[in-house]
């Protein structure tokens, strides 16, 4: 496990490494989720493993730090991790982000362009909710960090889920989870196809995302990935290492 401070408090953003040559590959994992849980079995498969490559735990979550005073914006999280990442002595990776964590990456690839050189994006968040959905909706700050409203959505989202879940503050994940809601302006989706380095977005077979024709248009391969779920890399890790491995091939 290695470490960069990230903030002048001390706060510390972890993850784990796996040595390697360059370029170095970020793995990014979703809401509530922890990156070494994610994507050990596949960032070690023979197919794609051999580059230095870092799992990283996004500030709140897993084996990172989880202040309570952070806003946990997007953009905030995207800075931190510039700022981990420029410790680390990263530039010009390659980034395989999931879900909450590909919106990230977006954003991270948008504002700090030096430190992306290659984006597979797996089932990522683009778009803000619909009104009335999500934790934002179902509770306020108070009453998910203090009242039942944290206890309740780790029932809720089941065990495999709670297991990561239950290692991120209560106000990183709800704070998270609001902001990725609300999404940022420009929207991900609006950054993502103005970004000028290669994109692929990994989905489900049967679960196409919107909008897959005008991300294709603006050059993003839209690839699918059988047997699936919104988890591919625990879902279906073969389809995951056979696609991600074509994605970082193909520039």
């Amino acid at each position: 496990m290695r470490g960069a401070q990230v903030r002048p408090d001390g706060t510390t953003i972890r993850w784990v490494e796996l040595p390697g040559t360059e370029p170095t590959r970020i793995y990014l994992h979703g809401l509530g989720a922890s990156s070494p849980a994610y994507y050990a079995a596949v960032a070690t498969n023979p197919v794609l493993s051999g580059q230095r490559s870092l799992l990283m735990d996004l500030l709140g979550h897993g084996i990172s730090d989880r202040p309570t005073d952070a806003s946990y914006t997007l953009e905030e999280h995207a800075d931190l991790l510039a700022v981990a990442l420029s410790a680390a002595g990263v530039s010009a990776a390659q980034v395989i982000a999931h879900s909450m964590g590909g919106a990230v990456a977006v954003v991270l690839a948008s504002r700090h362009p030096h430190l992306v050189s290659a984006l597979v994006l797996v089932d990522a968040t683009l778009d803000p909710q619909p009104p009335g959905e999500g934790i934002g909706a179902r509770y306020t700050e108070e009453q998910f960090v203090h009242g039942g409203g944290r206890s309740e959505t780790l029932t809720r989202v089941g065990t495999a889920w709670a297991a990561t879940m239950r290692l991120t503050g209560p106000e990183a994940l709800y704070r998270t989870a609001a902001h990725l809601g609300r999404g940022t302006t420009p929207t991900v989706r609006e950054l993502l196809v103005e970004l000028p380095v290669p994109r692929t977005y990994l989905h489900p077979a049967d679960n196409e995302p919107q909008g897959a024709r005008a991300l294709t248009d603006a050059g993003v391969r839209v690839v699918a990935v059988p047997e699936a779920g919104h988890n591919i890399m625990l879902d279906n890790p073969d389809g995951f290492v056979t696609a991600t491995e074509a994605a970082l091939r193909a520039r």
